[in-house]
């Protein structure tokens, strides 16, 4: 009886032990040294195991099955989180658990650039967010997910609205390519700009698609009503548009000088060639090339000429065209010697 009642005192002290020496083990800090923090990346959706993972990868903590353990215990499989984190260094087990229950995501900021093509608006976003540029690529051109916002396109070109913007780090491919599209999509909510395009004849993704070629064209802010005042009214009397970033758009090697043959190009894009806009948008346009369509001022401008300095002179007639040209040609020999 006395041998089976020592049997028994024995196990419990050998128990007692082993949790006593793992709770002790889970205290006891990670394995970084020689840093004030870790920065670690946890995608949407991780699972505790692979969470788990990345943790004990990065040196946060030392034992993967302990963590696994006491997250369980605590129920934090439920509450994992995602995006990216900066974690100080030395924390135990409970404090790792604790700090990701309180912690925020780090916050990023993402900078688009007005009339940039979509594929380097992805580009931007991939490098900057941390996101997988083929779910980003196949996502803009999905019909499912382009119909999703009643985008008459086969991809979402002309509506990444360009803007310096603040993601949360975690955040899906498809999450910033909607929160994009409808930062586009709210500028047309507004009674006047619906009142404007009424007034226009013109749909939204037809603005959008007249905004991109503004935006190619423009440099100067204050120009930017005045080119589109000469491609509304050259649309008005049914002329070619005849601009050159649509030519543009289509040359594999572009952007470059534009060359005759360029302007033969077979494609509905090809404004020298067919009347009315392009099937849709060639760049993805800013705000102010937005509102610079729907509040063009009236003018009986149909021609514009670069002087070279990023402005343009404008005129009314092609004989006025012809010798505004003229004349810049003579500068430009003067000045250049060409």
């Amino acid at each position: 009886m006395n041998k089976i009642k020592k049997f028994w005192w024995a196990i419990l002290i050998i128990v007692f032990l082993l949790v006593y020496g793992a709770v002790n083990y889970c205290r006891l800090p990670g394995s970084l040294e020689n840093r004030a923090v870790v920065e670690i990346s946890i995608p949407r959706g991780t699972s505790l195991n692979a969470f788990a993972d990345s943790l004990q990868n990065k040196g946060i903590i030392n034992h993967k099955a302990l963590f696994l353990l006491w997250a369980k215990g605590c129920k934090f499989e439920r509450s994992v989180p995602s995006g990216m984190f900066k974690v100080p260094v030395g924390l135990t087990i409970p404090q790792v658990i604790r700090y990701f229950r309180r912690a925020h995501p780090e916050l990023i900021s993402v900078t688009l650039i007005e009339g940039w093509p979509t594929k380097r608006i992805l580009k931007r976003l991939s490098k900057r967010l941390h996101l997988n540029y083929h779910i980003l690529d196949s996502l803009a051109g999905d019909s499912l997910f382009v119909r999703t916002f009643k985008i008459p396109a086969k991809d979402v070109t002309g509506y990444l609205l360009p803007d310096t913007y603040v993601f949360a780090s975690g955040i899906s491919e498809k999450e910033v390519l909607t929160f994009l599209i409808r930062k586009t999509l709210q500028l047309f909510k507004a009674d006047s700009v619906r009142q404007r395009m009424k007034i226009l004849g013109l749909n939204r993704h037809q603005i959008l698609t007249l905004a991109s070629i503004v935006e190619g064209e423009a440099i100067l802010d204050r120009e930017r009503p005045i080119i589109a005042s000469v491609y509304l009214n050259r649309l008005r009397i049914g002329m070619r548009l005849q601009a050159d970033p649509t030519i543009q758009f289509l040359l594999p090697d572009g952007p470059r000088r534009l060359r005759y043959r360029d302007l033969k190009i077979d494609s509905p894009y090809n404004t020298y060639l067919h009347k009315g806009l392009p099937p849709g948008p060639i760049n993805n346009p800013g705000k102010k090339s937005i509102m610079a369509v729907l509040f063009a001022p009236k003018t009986k401008y149909l021609y514009f000429v670069a002087k070279g300095d990023g402005s343009h002179v404008f005129t009314r007639t092609a004989r006025e065209h012809a010798r505004a040209k003229r004349n810049l040609e003579k500068i430009r020999k003067r000045v250049y010697g060409y």
